[in-house]
Order: C-alpha cells, then sequence, then structure tokens
C-alpha cells in the first residue's frame, strides 16, 4: 500500500522572511555535483549538538560524497522553514524530522519515498520505530536516529524511606499515589501536566491507542479511541481525587519540586536523565529507573515520547548519495556511537542500544548499572503508531482542552472528545479524505 495524499495540507504561515532565511541556509543550490571530479555535495539540516564532528569522519572517509551541515532549530519551527525551502524549489537534500512531523512533510511532497534504498534495514530497528517512519504503509519516508521509549523513573530513596513498592501496574499506581499523598499531604507521587501532549501521546500508545491511520487517500482519525479515552480517565480520576499534582512539567516549580522530594516519581522517556541532572541536580544517584506500570499484569509494552529520524527530501538531486549517507549515519557503529557520547541521544538502531557507548549508566544513574540494559529490553516493547498531518493542531486542542479540564474540574473524556473533534475539523478544513466522510 502506498501513501498517496489526493490533498496537501495547508502549509504553516510562510512568511518573507523566512523565505529569505532558507534562502541562505544551504538548500538545494548546494547539492549539485561537481562532474568533472565526480563529487557529490549534500546539505543536512539537523539541531543534534556537535554532529558536525560526527559528519567530518563521513567526509573523510568519502571524499566522493561531501555533506555540510546546517545547524537548526526544531520542532514547528524547522517542519515550517523545511515547507518554505520545499515551496521556492531550495531544500536541503536530508533533514532531521521528529517523527509525529513526517505526515506533514509528506503530504506536502516535501520528502521522499525511500523503500528501494532502504528498505532493507528495516530490521535494524523495532517494530514500532519503523511504523513511524513508514506511516503505516510500504513506503518509507525517513531512517529512525534516535527513540524515546518511555519508563518510570522514582525517587528510590524516599521509596525506603516511606516503605513504598515499585508499581507494576497503574492500579498499583493509583493506590501508591493515593498512599503517598494520604502520609504526607505535602508530597504527591507524581504530576499531570496540561502542557506536554507528547508525554499523554506516548502514554497512549501504550495503551494500545491508534490516533491516526491511512490507507490509500483515505485518513481514519481516532485520538478518542477506548484505549485512549482509558488513558484519560485514568489520569483525569487521580487529579479529581486529588491524590498527583496537576502542575506542568520543565518549570522552575516542577524542577524544585523534583529536588526536594514533593514528586517522587517522573513516567518519561530514556532522555530523562539529562533534565533531571540540570533541573533537580541535589538528587543526583537518588533516582532509579523501572519499566512503565503495565494495564494488566504480565503485559511488557511501552510507547515513546520523543524521537527523531533522517528524511530525504523530494527535491534532492542525490537520493542515492543521501540515503548512503543517511544509512551510514543511523547504523554505523562508530557513527551511532559518536552520536551517543556527542549528541546525548539514545539510538534507534537496536544494536548500538547495547553497544560500546552505552555500557555505563548515565552520569546522574551512577548506582544503575543495568540502567541501559534494562532501557534496551524496555525499547523493544514500544507500540507503533500512525502520526497524521496535523498533529500541531491537535497538540495545541490537548493543552486547551485539558488545561480547561483541570481548571473547571470538568471530564478528561470530554476535552478528549475535544481535541478529536479539532483535529478533524482542521483535516476537513485542509481537504483531506476522511474515513467517516
Amino acid at each position: 500500500m502506498r501513501f498517496t495524499p489526493g490533498t496537501r495540507i495547508a502549509a504553516l504561515v510562510l512568511g518573507t522572511a523566512l523565505l529569505a532565511a532558507c534562502s541562505s541556509g544551504g538548500g538545494k543550490g548546494a547539492s549539485t555535483a561537481t562532474t568533472s571530479q565526480g563529487k557529490v555535495n549534500l546539505t543536512f539540516w539537523t539541531w543534534v549538538p556537535q554532529i558536525d564532528k560526527v559528519v567530518a569522519k563521513w567526509n573523510k572517509a568519502h571524499p566522493e560524497v561531501h555533506v555540510t551541515v546546517s545547524t537548526q532549530a526544531q520542532g514547528d519551527a524547522l517542519v515550517t522553514k523545511l515547507l518554505t525551502a520545499a515551496k521556492g524549489g531550495n531544500p536541503p537534500d536530508l533533514a532531521q524530522v521528529e517523527y509525529q512531523a513526517l505526515p506533514t512533510l509528506v503530504s506536502n511532497d516535501v520528502l521522499a519515498d525511500i523503500s528501494g534504498q532502504a528498505g532493507a534495514i528495516k530490521d535494524k530497528f523495532s517494530e514500532g520505530l519503523w511504523q513511524q517512519v513508514t506511516l503505516g504503509t510500504d513506503a518509507v519516508y525517513a531512517i529512525p536516529q534516535d527513540s524515546g521509549p518511555m519508563m518510570l523513573f522514582y525517587r528510590a530513596d524516599l521509596f525506603k524511606k516511606l516503605g513504598l513498592e515499585v508499581p507494576k501496574t497503574w492500579d498499583d499506581f493509583a493506590k501508591l499515589a493515593r498512599t503517598v499523598h494520604g502520609k504526607d499531604p505535602k508530597r504527591y507521587l507524581t504530576t499531570f501536566s496540561t502542557n506536554d501532549p507528547g508525554w499523554f501521546a506516548g502514554l497512549s500508545q501504550q495503551a494500545g491507542g491508534s490516533w491516526w491511520g491511512v490507507s490509500g487517500d483515505t485518513w481514519k482519525v481516532s485520538l478518542n479511541d477506548a484505549a485512549t479515552k482509558k488513558v484519560a480517565d485514568y489520569w483525569g480520576g487521580l487529579v479529581a481525587g486529588g491524590a498527583i499534582d496537576k502542575q506542568p512539567m520543565f518549570t522552575p516549580q516542577w524542577n524544585k519540586a523534583m529536588n526536594d522530594g514533593t514528586l517522587l516519581a517522573w513516567p518519561s522517556g530514556v532522555w530523562a536523565p539529562g533534565p533531571l541532572a540540570s533541573g533537580a541536580a541535589k538528587t543526583k544517584g537518588k533516582w532509579t529507573m523501572a519499566p512503565l506500570p503495565q494495564w494488566s499484569a504480565g503485559e511488557q509494552r511501552t510507547g515513546n515520547w520523543g524521537g527523531s529520524s533522517t528524511g530525504i527530501t523530494a527535491k534532492s538531486a542525490h537520493k542515492d548519495a543521501a540515503v548512503q549517507f543517511a544509512t551510514w549515519l543511523n547504523t554505523d557503529p562508530d557513527a551511532v556511537a559518536d552520536l551517543v557520547k556527542l549528541g546525548g541521544l539514545y539510538p534507534a538502531d537496536r544494536d548500538a542500544q547495547s553497544g560500546p557507548a552505552l555500557q555505563n549508566p548515565p552520569d546522574f544513574f551512577p548506582q544503575q548499572s543495568d540502567f541501559y540494559v534494562l532501557a534496551k529490553q524496555i525499547a523493544d516493547t514500544a507500540a507503533g503508531f500512525t502520526w497524521g498531518p496535523n498533529v500541531n493542531v491537535a497538540y495545541s486542542a490537548y493543552k486547551d482542552g485539558f488545561g480547561k479540564a483541570v481548571t473547571h474540574k470538568t471530564s478528561f473524556s470530554g476535552a478528549l472528545d475535544q481535541m478529536q473533534d479539532a483535529t478533524v475539523a482542521d483535516m476537513r478544513k485542509s481537504g483531506f479524505k476522511l474515513a467517516a466522510d
């Protein structure tokens, strides 16, 4: 099955300033081959710290294909810039793309189908991650680079002090939340954040949520499916009962609560040691990582919060060379090890997840020697997920709907229905064919 959308999503607001910025970014014009020498020049847009040092090794070993790194912002800013560059005929040859942004770029013909060149490396990655770069079809729109399997981080010292056991199921987690707050009203097991839709999406993936699906040129949208409603009602119940906090993550107040023991646990991505090290520095060595609680005892399943891929643009004049570089960058043992050490990424490549760069635990978890052994086991259980072409709309609706639900103490399921309605309305407005139409 091919993803062949009959319509295109309306592009994000594209101003002349962005057009000018893209024109000066070294896009398509930098990818022309030097015919006299047979040399190919590629431009790569990415935000990974120190990735230029990794690329320099490729350039030294492959003088016939030179890659120039252009450092970019990430998130919506990069998506907008890529849309602008493609529209102006001046995109880079390669770009780092977050998984949830792939459908938007595919729908606008920004990214090429590279299944013919990259299909053979499918087994290098977990099934769940591969699904995110194929959109549930047999086309391949990028090569996975890094991932964010979710797990539970908890204050082992305070768990021991308070006589608490690590929850194995979400029922256990809810009971533990009530126990913690009951023992000390100033403490909470964790918080529900209305500012972090990616967090909620990862938890929904674990429960079996399937927000988008595509068949030919027809989309199915089900952000309020039964699995996701189960997740929403679960967290809504904990918030309504006062068992957990409701402050947003990644704020100075949240950092303080993580640092002083007001919050005891955090369901998060494998990258959590970084934010903990910067925001809760006094707690080094006091946190431990474990699998997420499961919806049914004995299950082993997780979701992803974050992660990105390397895509090749449709207008690149050198797609084969670009795929060769992207494959090397994300599967070569030395290259991936450098991405881990220099860029701080958790690799998508399965072999690299147990490679030499991850033999020691994160600096913030010196006591948990099996950190990455356990992380790999968890990563292999990540659920598959197909993103849609307007994730930005869904995420905005999440923040608005769940924010109001917390403020006005209304149903989380109702907020989820609003999220569904806003996403469907936007897709219809943009001309997408929906299964219900």
